[in-house]
């Protein structure tokens, strides 16, 4: 996805395409999933000026990082997306050992 990709403009699933491509180019994770939840929030007072995502992550570069630290990198790769049109994300990060243990 280009720079010049309009986020508000995009569909649902143009949207999070773009999340993902993002979030892989960043942290080259071995799973990235993205659930968009703005239908479970509408109405309330932030919703009409973005939409609500839970990421669900998968990678090395979480190893030996606190949980703040993770969400950090997140965030940072997502950077303009969370200036354009994400109001709310949740994040789920794990190490790939982490997430094998315990869902696996």
């Amino acid at each position: 996805m280009t720079a010049n990709f309009d986020f508000m403009a995009a569909s649902a699933q143009e949207k999070i395409a773009h999340l993902e491509a993002r979030l892989n180019a960043a942290l080259e994770p071995q799973s990235v999933h993205i659930d968009d939840d703005s239908a479970a929030h509408a109405g309330h007072a932030g919703a009409a000026s973005g939409s609500h995502y839970t990421v669900t992550i998968v990678a090395d570069c979480f190893a030996g990082r606190a949980r703040v630290a993770r969400h950090r990198l997140v965030y940072d790769a997502l950077a303009g997306e969370m200036r354009r049109g994400v109001h709310a994300l949740a994040i789920r990060a794990y190490t790939p050992q982490e997430f094998a243990e315990q869902f696996q």
